[in-house]
């Protein structure tokens, strides 16, 4: 075998570099200095800008326009119809949502049942109760978790919000949201787990959750009118597209937050994926996923709140009604008893995952 010499390595190295130097360099719009890039723009917009107006003119419309038929009227007149495309879209979606109601209505009817026979017996029981029981019970949860503050905030909230006569409003509000964030949890949870576990899964619900935290709040009441009509069930299905995302995305994340070397080290004792996930991931992940369930919470009053407009009752009904009649009072105190309400939620779903926080710090 031949010995290789420095002198060989040398030259060997001489001519990679030669080669390397001759070889062509590739242009690239990226590689070029922002002012060229600025220039090439500014060109292009030019170019585009001076074609339109050679070929259109000034003030130009999208072509919208599908197709146009003629019809006679009965004076002997010929009108010229246009069908746009915002109508042939509309058109196909009336005619899916038709089909949807009409073949599923077995589903919705169902569904629509369940929400309604959960929601009667939740306003039973709270109704059953005593208001100086509630009270003193909801003060107690107050104290045990933030001490005399939150203990007399509490009180004071809840007297102001029975003695302005909205006791009966609030139990339906309490009754809408509980059943809302127990539906948007159970879903919520499953997706969580199974975007932080599958990468694929992540990549396509993330722009759906994207869509839905964007989508104006009211939007989300035309589906819940169209399959189940007006009433409670049409609100709880709103209220459950607009308040699952964030249990969705915290779960997601604090899943994926936990060590890997955690896992490693349960994967290393013999557990199998699943034990990894009910003992490992999800306890580590707790404080994280309560936050979420916390922000479900949250949206879910405010969206509660917005469902008057279709029917579901509560403290927004008070609301909807004072701004009707144009009753600025009545609509300022119903307003502050969904804001009291809502920061009485507010405190003790947070402190309930700050123990757990301090639980898991501790161990």
């Amino acid at each position: 075998m031949a010995a290789i010499t420095g002198s060989d390595t040398e030259s060997q190295l001489s001519q990679d570099e030669s080669a390397v130097s001759v070889a062509p360099k590739r242009l690239s719009l990226a590689a070029a200095p922002p002012l060229y890039r600025w220039v090439a723009a500014g060109a292009v917009i030019a170019l585009v800008l001076i074609v339109s107006l050679a070929a259109w003119g000034p003030g130009m419309e999208f072509p919208t326009t599908v197709s146009s038929t003629e019809q006679t009227t009965s004076s002997g007149n010929v009108i010229t119809l246009d069908k746009s495309v915002r109508q042939v879209t509309g058109n196909a979606i009336d005619d899916a949502v038709r089909w949807v109601t009409r073949e599923g209505s077995w589903l919705f009817q169902g569904l629509s049942n369940g929400i309604t026979y959960s929601l009667i017996y939740i306003e039973k029981v709270l109704e059953w109760i005593p208001w100086p029981a509630l009270i003193v019970g909801l003060a107690l949860a107050s104290f045990a978790v933030g001490r005399w503050a939150l203990l007399g905030f509490t009180t004071g909230a809840l007297l102001y919000i029975g003695f302005m006569g909205l006791w009966g409003n609030t139990i339906d509000t309490i009754a809408l949201m509980v059943v809302a964030v127990v539906l948007s949890v159970l879903i919520g949870l499953p997706l969580g787990v199974l975007s932080a576990r599958n990468s694929t899964m992540d990549n396509i619900m993330r722009p759906i959750l994207d869509a839905m935290q964007t989508m104006p709040s009211f939007v989300y009441l035309l589906p819940g009118i169209l399959f189940f009509g007006l009433g409670k069930p049409a609100g709880i299905f709103a209220t459950i597209i607009y308040a699952v995302p964030p249990v969705i995305r915290l779960t997601n994340l604090g899943i994926r937050q936990v060590s890997p070397d955690t896992i490693e080290a349960a994967r290393s004792f013999g557990a199998t994926p699943f034990q990894i996930l009910t003992k490992v991931q999800i306890p580590m992940a707790l404080p994280t996923i309560m936050a979420g369930i916390n922000q479900t919470t949250m949206m879910a009053l405010a969206m509660v709140t917005i469902a008057s407009m279709v029917a579901a009752g509560g403290l927004g009904d008070n609301v909807l009604r004072a701004l009707q009649k144009d009753q600025p009072g009545n609509g300022a105190i119903a307003g502050v008893a969904i804001v009291v309400l809502a920061i009485i939620i507010d405190r003790l779903t947070q402190a309930v995952a700050r123990r757990r926080q301090e639980s898991l710090t501790v161990n």
